[in-house]
This record gives structure tokens, sequence and C-alpha cells, in this order.
């Protein structure tokens, strides 16, 4: 048993092969030259088409980058406004924590005491033995 395959021939096979051949030649020259010409319109579609849609594409990311050039100057016109008031602030906030210092100092002073009176109590109680719940196993009480 064998099994043929038809093979399907490309319209340039095809113009070639009517060429050729004398009995099949006009069929197979009108086909071959109406099949170049479809492909060749085909592509030419498609060229076409790739070619609107990658300009369609700049034409988005054109308007996109400009949106991000704008998004980026106003972002650096706020970061320089910023810096040229940082001197300002520097000044302001040293000023400000000197007046705050002594009442700084005391609320770590009242911290450090507190730590130290817990930490004073949790060692204290370790050290003393807690007292078992079960009855002693020897008497205790003193001989006579």
């Amino acid at each position: 048993m064998s099994s043929t395959t038809r093979v399907r021939l490309t319209p340039s096979q095809r113009l070639s092969r009517g060429l050729m051949y004398s009995t099949v030649g006009p069929i197979d020259v009108t086909r071959g030259a109406v099949g170049l010409g479809v492909e060749s319109a085909r592509s030419s579609a498609v060229w076409a088409g790739n070619k609107y849609r990658r300009s369609k594409m700049a034409r988005q990311l054109k308007a996109e980058l400009a949106a991000a050039q704008e998004a980026i100057a106003v972002e650096v016109a706020a970061a320089q406004e910023v810096v040229a008031g940082l001197p300002q602030a520097l000044e302001k906030a040293r000023r400000s924590r000197r007046r705050k210092r002594p009442l700084l100092l005391a609320g770590i002073a009242v911290v450090v005491l507190a730590g130290g009176a817990v930490t004073f109590s949790i060692v204290r109680r370790s050290t003393q033995p807690e007292p078992s719940p079960l009855p002693p196993s020897v008497e205790i009480s003193p001989k006579p």
C-alpha cells in the first residue's frame, strides 16, 4: 500500500511548470500569474497594515513620553524648592531642638529608672525559690 500525497505548487512553481509543458501550459500560466498577483497584493496589504500600526504606536509612545517628561519636570521643580528651603528648615529644627533638650533628657532618665526597677524586681523574684505545691516528702519538724 503506497500512499501518495499531493504537494500543492506555489504560484511561481506553477508558472514555471506551465511554461515548460505545452498541454497544461495556458492554465498553469494563468493560475501562476494570478497567484503571484494575489500574493503580491496580500504582501503589500500586510506591509501597509504593519506600517500603520507602527506609526500609531509611535504616536502613542511620543504622547506617553511627553507626559512622562512633564511629570519629571514637575517633580524636579518640587525637589529644587525643597532643597532651596532646606537651610531654613535645618535652622528652625536646631532652634526648636535646643528648647526641648531638658525635657528629652528627663524623659530618658524616667525610662531608664523604670527599666532598672523592672529588671530589679525580675531578678529578685528569680533568686527566691518558689514554694512547691506538693507536700514535703520528709518530715520537717525537729526531734525533741
